[in-house]
């Protein structure tokens, strides 16, 4: 019972052990990229061997361009055990615009598999190119065209095109493909590893994307020589296959493969003994069955061998594979290549300490734009202001609210006529008067309400009303009255201090409006920002599932996040410190009041 304890405890530890270790120390960071094959990704029912997937790089998936070298020499790729190199090449690397295509050859696809995953290896300024696009594919892949600047082979058998009048353009479902005008074509040389053996399986397939529906029946692939003629074509929207030979003449199939203009499609013809089949997105459509014996000939794409029956549009990673192909490797093809691709998962970066396992929160930041960081540091600001203004407008209020609670309470010991029945010459009263805290601080020693705008309107009041109080003649003061002119005047100065105080308390609290308001707005334009360059991102590199969108789409809406951190405290702060502003100014109003009833009661 022991035992199975403890070797159930290391087989719950063995995942975590393996994912942890690094395969070069040389090496900073790595990314995993989890192959989903299960139901919910590429659904394979077999495996599949010597698969090459396609890695697609971007804002949305990676963020952390500044960290690769120049020309992509330190990127490796690593089987799931964390030892094995992967053989792979790269198609595009752009660190400007934020985009690399790479393809990976992986020995095995597990099918129904949702843990399968490799490891992407990078940030070695003093590595070498690892590059090994000859090794890439294995033996059974006669050609491959990925359209980039020099259309070429990237296979070990080199059948590179014998002419080519196609246009190389931009915007292909994967980096760049080929344009076809109708007069244009390419054409591949005559060499055994493209020759057709029906015994062995063959196949040519291409991404096809028409945008008008094609005339004269227009020819995609051609394969023409003395044992027969092999050909693919689009009659209006619907792809066809035919084949001719010498003892059956002609068959065509029928033109039910229809394609929608616009969209890109994965068409493969295929030749398995007697069939001749036609796939469209993986789906078999047609077939033929006609018994076929090695052709080897001329291939021409884009048109007929004869000229007249020219494609328009675009073709993309245009393949010819010399061995029968499973549904399964079709469909891998499709599910990491294609619009709908989700077959690969992109991970979390990590770097030797972490082991690769970050927080979800680094994955936002590792994925946040230049211009988010631009809209999250100016939020930043407006956060730190507001903090600023809360904590320091509550301290000063706290303290007008403190003196302002004392000099009430010595004022409701001192009577007005205390003031006005003030003589120099009475020893005693002017005694117990300067002992009072509130006479010593209307003398100018504010060593008791300096901080009580109440005192202050105090001081203002009686300030305006001395200077109406007749000079004491003799021992004694001469009875004080004031006119209702003179308490009008009082009341207007006390008003004015008032105005004064309540501005003064008001102050700044502008700031925080303006961070509850406009927090969100801006951290609302982070967000446009940021979706609208992960969906230009995804456009330019083709790559269209959830998993190239939700990094991108996450570190987009952090920006509105940020600013919902700002404008909440404000918001709650605002109104807190609104309510004690209300409080004193109301405190202020009655003061004024009664100071004004008493003296019109007392003086008038």
């Amino acid at each position: 019972m022991k035992y199975s304890i403890v070797f159930s405890l290391v087989m719950l530890l063995f995942p975590m052990l393996s994912q942890a270790s690094w395969w070069n120390e040389e090496w900073a960071y790595r990314k995993q990229i989890t192959l989903d094959t299960s139901i919910s990704g590429a659904n394979l029912s077999e495996p599949v061997e010597n698969a090459v997937v396609l890695i697609r790089l971007h804002t949305g998936n990676f963020g952390y361009f500044l960290d690769l070298s120049p020309n992509g020499e330190d990127i490796r790729f690593v089987a799931a055990d964390g030892a094995t190199p992967l053989k792979f090449h790269i198609e595009k690397l752009d660190l400007v615009n934020q985009m690399v295509l790479v393809w990976v050859r992986v020995p095995e696809l597990l099918p129904g598999s949702s843990t399968q995953s490799i490891w992407m290896y990078y940030g070695n300024p003093a590595a070498v190119s690892g590059e090994e696009a000859d090794k890439t594919f294995d033996v059974s892949q006669a050609l491959v065209y990925h359209f980039s600047d020099t259309p070429k082979d990237a296979t070990a058998y080199g059948s590179n095109p014998s002419f080519i009048s196609a246009e190389i353009v931009d915007g292909s479902i994967i980096g760049k493909g080929a344009s076809f005008n109708g007069a244009s074509q390419l054409k591949l040389p005559v060499t055994p590893p493209l020759e057709i053996d029906p015994s062995k399986g063959w196949s040519w397939s291409s991404w096809v994307k028409i945008d008008t529906p094609q005339q004269n029946n227009a020819l995609l692939f051609e394969l023409s020589g003395p044992e027969g003629r092999l050909y693919l074509g689009i009659d209006g929207s619907n792809a066809y296959a035919g084949v001719s030979t010498g003892a059956a003449g002609q068959v065509e199939t029928a033109k039910n493969a229809a394609l929608t203009p616009g969209n890109w499609h994965y068409l493969m013809l295929q030749v398995s003994g007697q069939r001749i089949s036609l796939f469209l997105d993986g789906t078999e459509t047609t077939f033929i069955d006609l018994p076929l014996q090695v052709v080897k000939g001329e291939i021409t794409i884009g048109d007929s061998v004869d000229g007249g029956r020219g494609f328009v549009g675009m073709l993309d990673e245009m393949q010819i594979n010399n061995t029968l192909r499973s549904a399964s490797w079709l469909s891998s093809v499709i599910k990491t290549q294609g619009p709908n691709a989700n077959m690969l998962i992109y991970g979390e970066d990590g770097t030797q300490e972490s082991g690769g396992g970050t927080s979800y929160m680094t994955t936002i930041l590792s994925n946040v734009a230049l211009d988010g960081w631009v809209v999250v540091v100016a939020l930043a600001i407006m956060s730190a202001i507001s903090w600023v203004v809360m904590i320091s407008k509550g301290f000063v209020i706290s303290r007008i609210a403190q003196d302002n609670s004392k000099f009430q309470k010595d004022f409701a010991k001192l009577g007005l006529a205390d003031i006005a029945s003030l003589d120099e010459d009475e020893s005693e009263k002017q005694k117990e008067l300067d002992e009072s805290p509130l006479l010593t601080a209307l003398s100018g020693k504010h060593d008791h309400f300096q901080s009580s705008n109440i005192y202050r309107l105090y001081h203002a009041g009686v300030q305006e009303m001395l200077h109406r109080m007749p000079k004491s003649v003799g021992a004694q003061a001469v009875e004080l009255n004031l006119s209702n002119q003179a308490i009008n005047a009082i009341k207007a100065t006390m008003d004015a201090a008032m105005m004064r105080e309540n501005q003064r308390l008001n102050s700044q609290m502008v700031l925080l409006t303006i961070a509850i308001s406009g927090g969100p707005f801006l951290g609302l334009l982070g967000t446009v920002l940021g979706v609208m360059i992960t969906f230009a991102a995804i456009a330019a590199s083709g790559d269209v599932n959830v998993n190239a969108i939700a990094p991108g789409t996450a570190a987009a809406l952090f920006t509105t996040v940020a600013g919902l951190f700002v404008a909440i405290p404000a918001l709650f702060g605002y109104n807190y410190l609104g309510s004690r502003v209300r409080e004193i100014s109301a405190d202020m109003r009655v003061f004024v009041d009664e100071f004004v009833a008493k003296i019109a009661e007392q003086h008038s």
